[in-house]
């Protein structure tokens, strides 16, 4: 029986998120007031108490839900993972969990990203849309048949639920193909711009500087990353996956398929909400899963 730890990516953010943390253990307000000086701005009040609006801008959130996971691995009894994963955004979390990366690196890497990401949807103004109820190869084949438009599969999130992404423009015509083609819905989602497409190219030359200037050292387990679903250890492959990773699509499918084949019984969610439970649960009924304790 083997435990996986799984950290959740942008979206599963909340106004308050992390307050229980930072008023019950030290070693988390620690964590929680170290990422004010290095961040330059005061996070945990707008975590604590600060808007929806202010929590939803991307240089906020990445930085917030790492924050947040990070720490409650920090403080969670008994972590001793066998492998972990992160989705999107979570993978950072992750690989900090995972002795990989330092917390400072790890937060440092996370709002260079988010800024990036930022600049890029500024850039080239795209989105993202959720399409439930068709398999996954009729929606890829209908993204590949829009011509002149950037529209790509990005979050394979679980059977049934694949989130595509590309211009305004492009996720308007496949939205009305895929319903044509048979999907339930078709939603666009309130994201700003295309994360895990081509246009994110921008932002990965920016980030791919970053990275290869950060110290990535050998985890306490594998990480199975979100480019190829595959267990990795060695600190210049996670480098090399990171990297990509951005326009790359986040496989998390099948790399619950794969932990659960590599024998991953227990997924534990660490990081706010409980998205990645109910999406584990749909790709593998037989697991277990929980919230960190």
């Amino acid at each position: 029986m083997k435990k996986a730890y799984v950290f959740p990516g942008q979206g599963s953010q909340f106004v308050g998120m992390g307050k229980d943390l930072y008023e019950q253990h030290e070693t988390a307000r620690q964590l929680f007031d170290r990422a004010n000086e290095i961040l330059g701005f005061n996070i945990t009040e707008i975590m604590f108490s600060g808007t929806e609006e202010e929590l939803k801008q991307t240089r906020v959130t990445q930085p917030a839900i790492f924050l947040h996971s990070v720490a409650q691995a920090a403080v969670a009894q008994d972590f001793n993972p066998d492998m972990v994963a992160g989705h999107s955004l979570g993978e950072f979390s992750a690989l900090v969990a995972s002795k990989v990366l330092s917390f400072e690196d790890g937060l440092r890497l996370v709002y260079k990203r988010a800024m990036a990401m930022q600049a890029a949807c500024e850039a080239n103004p795209s989105t993202m849309a959720a399409i439930l109820g068709l398999d996954d190869a009729k929606v890829e084949e209908v993204c590949a048949s829009i011509e002149g438009e950037v529209v790509v599969a990005a979050n394979y999130n679980c059977p049934g639920q694949l989130v595509i992404s590309g211009s305004n423009k492009g996720i308007e015509i496949a939205c009305e193909k895929m319903k044509e083609a048979g999907a339930k819905r078709a939603l666009p989602l309130p994201v700003g711009g295309a994360f895990h497409s081509p246009l994110m190219k921008p932002a990965e030359e920016e980030l791919a500087k970053a990275i290869k200037e950060t110290t990535f050292s050998q985890g306490i387990c594998p990480i199975y990353q979100n480019v190829d679903a595959q267990p990795h250890t060695d600190p210049e492959e996670i480098k090399q996956n990171l990297i990509s990773q951005l326009t790359a699509p986040v496989r998390w499918t099948q790399s619950v398929q794969q932990m659960v084949a590599d024998g991953a019984t227990h997924f534990v969610e660490c990081g706010p909400g409980k998205v990645l439970q109910g999406l584990v649960k749909k790709i593998e009924r037989t697991a277990e899963v929980s919230s960190v304790e």
